[in-house]
């Protein structure tokens, strides 16, 4: 697989526990934290139509709303 650079950075709030969780599991697996949450990432299941619309706003095309702002 080809390692593709990220595009964008995330900030993620964690609780102590959940970092701790998070550590623990790295230090186990010997693998780093973006690899792990790109990876759980990768596992959740979106439906076709939110992942087009998610594609769509990423896009450098510019899309009509008809939301009224």
């Amino acid at each position: 697989m080809n390692k593709k650079w990220a595009v964008k950075r995330l900030t993620v709030n964690l609780t102590t526990e959940e970092m701790k969780k998070l550590q623990s599991y790295c230090a186990s697996t010997g693998r780093p934290a973006t690899d792990v949450i790109r990876e759980l990432l990768r596992t959740l299941e979106v439906d076709n139509a939110e992942n087009s619309e998610m594609e769509t706003a990423d896009s450098t095309k510019t899309v009509g709303s008809s939301k009224s702002q």
